[in-house]
């Protein structure tokens, strides 16, 4: 009756241990990492063992009855990897020399490291094998169960009558059913450890997908946003673009019908101004379709780029002549600057780079009211995106009224422009900048704004001199 009450007391240590080596768990490596988690099964694993040995039923001064190898069987259920089989089983038939270096000590310890290369051995099959957790824990109960009676036997220090007539008996069936009552305890531990892991991902799903929605809820608040404000715009540019069709249509009318109904009483000049400021309707007309039409064929992709040598220094030459007379009709100083280091020419569509430059010269005239103006060439190494080389800038600058920095990105975009009512005071569609920015890249370009609100604007047209390092 002593192996059983020391089988007994065994069986409730390891209980013990299992269950506080399970609040140990979950208040501690519960989110450590897979080979964390395994060393610290290893280490009980050992510790479990010993502890048994350590509250045995000691036969003589050297011979210890136990259930060390119980913790190799939950070992080989839990965590059926061969290494680690071997490692427990050796390293817990080391510990029972801790008790005295002896001829039993050394059965002990071959006893536990054969138990572990068989445990090693039935782990594939535990693995794979597709019958129930249940048959699995049994096949593995009885194997070590039996193992350890035959190793006693073959490598005890008890007599072989004497362990198979009187100890055996007893010893055999109270390991088999004490191994099978923890196996069975360990079993509702890993269930409800399982079942603590599904409720965790669980939690973890429902906060992932709590966040996903609300993501999405902001994300479908700023669409909502963005879509009003694009109806707004859309509605100021309707607004914005009726005016500005009808004041060039009434005066090619009102003008056009002065002129048909001529009973002589206009002189020559009259009729000439009037054919002029007809002209001049006309031209604003077309420059308001033009922009409409360019920015439709941008956006559906069917705007052809021409790509041909443009002579440099001709084309800031051509836009002077242009805008000089704006300059002096507005009292503002316009000066063109060509840096040194530019190549005589370089590969781009002129008529798209006379489109941006005279959209960016024009918005500057329009804002600005005194100063003056600037359009400034020059050679300039800079990485954009992936890209890293030599580009030609083209700076155009002004002392107008600026732009406030939470507008720099708005006012590229369609129908946009810093204020929604800017139009009325100084006329405009709100989309040169839209179409500059478009045509730039389909260039090969880009536009970068400096800007401050009250101290006027700086837009550069940055395009690739690729092919011009030489220069």
């Amino acid at each position: 009756m002593e192996y059983i009450k020391i089988f007994f007391i065994n069986t409730a240590l390891l209980i013990t241990l299992a269950y506080l080596a399970n609040l140990v768990f979950k208040h501690t490596i519960s989110h450590a990492s897979e080979q964390t988690k395994q060393a610290a099964w290893i280490i009980m694993a050992i510790f479990a063992g010993w502890l048994s040995s350590f509250f045995g039923y000691r036969l003589d001064d050297n011979v210890i009855f136990d259930l060390r190898y119980v913790p190799l069987i939950i070992s080989a259920i839990a965590y059926p990897q061969p290494l680690l089989l071997i490692l427990i089983g050796v390293s817990t038939g080391l510990l029972r020399f801790t008790f005295g270096i002896n001829a039993a000590a050394g059965a002990g310890m071959i006893n536990l490291s054969i138990l572990g290369l068989i445990c090693a051995a039935l782990s594939p099959w535990i693995r794979r094998s597709p019958v129930s957790m249940i048959a699995k824990g049994l096949v593995v109960v009885l194997t070590v169960n039996f193992f350890n009676a035959v190793n006693i036997i073959i490598f005890g220090v008890i007599p072989f009558y004497e362990y198979v007539s009187k100890i055996m008996p007893i010893t055999f069936p109270a390991g088999m059913a004490l191994s099978i009552l923890f196996a069975l305890i360990a079993r509702d531990f890993h269930l409800e450890h399982r079942r603590m892991l599904e409720i965790e991902q669980v939690n973890a799903l429902l906060s992932e997908q709590t966040n996903e929605l609300h993501k999405n809820k902001i994300i479908l608040e700023e669409r909502a946003k963005q879509l009003m404000l694009a109806s707004q715009y859309k509605s100021e540019f309707l607004a914005n673009m009726s005016h500005e069709l009808r004041t060039p249509l009434n005066g090619i009318i009102n003008l056009s019908e002065l002129i048909a109904e001529n009973d002589d009483s206009i002189d020559r000049e009259e009729i000439q101004s009037y054919g002029s400021l007809i002209h001049r309707s006309g031209k604003d007309l077309l420059l308001l379709i033009n922009d409409i039409l360019d920015l439709s064929k941008v956006e559906a992709g069917k705007l052809e780029i021409v790509h041909e040598e443009v002579n440099v220094s001709e084309l800031p030459a051509m836009l002077f002549e242009q805008f000089d007379v704006v300059a002096k009709q507005r009292g503002l100083d316009f000066t063109i600057k060509l840096e040194e280091g530019l190549p005589e020419t370089m590969v781009s569509d002129p008529q798209r780079m006379q489109q941006i430059l005279r959209n960016l010269l024009s918005n500057a005239f329009k804002f600005t009211h005194k100063g003056g103006v600037s359009l400034t060439v020059r050679r300039e190494k800079r990485r954009q995106g992936a890209r890293e080389g030599f580009w030609i800038v083209w700076e155009v600058k002004d002392t107008g009224i600026g732009i406030a920095k939470d507008k720099h990105l708005s006012i590229f975009e369609a129908f946009q422009q810093a204020d929604g009512t800017i139009s009325r005071q100084y006329g405009g569609t709100g989309l040169g900048l839209s179409i500059s920015r478009d045509l730039a890249r389909l260039i090969g370009g880009f536009i970068t704004l400096q800007s401050q609100e009250g101290k006027g604007s700086a837009f550069s047209l940055y395009l690739p001199a690729a092919g011009q390092d030489k220069a």
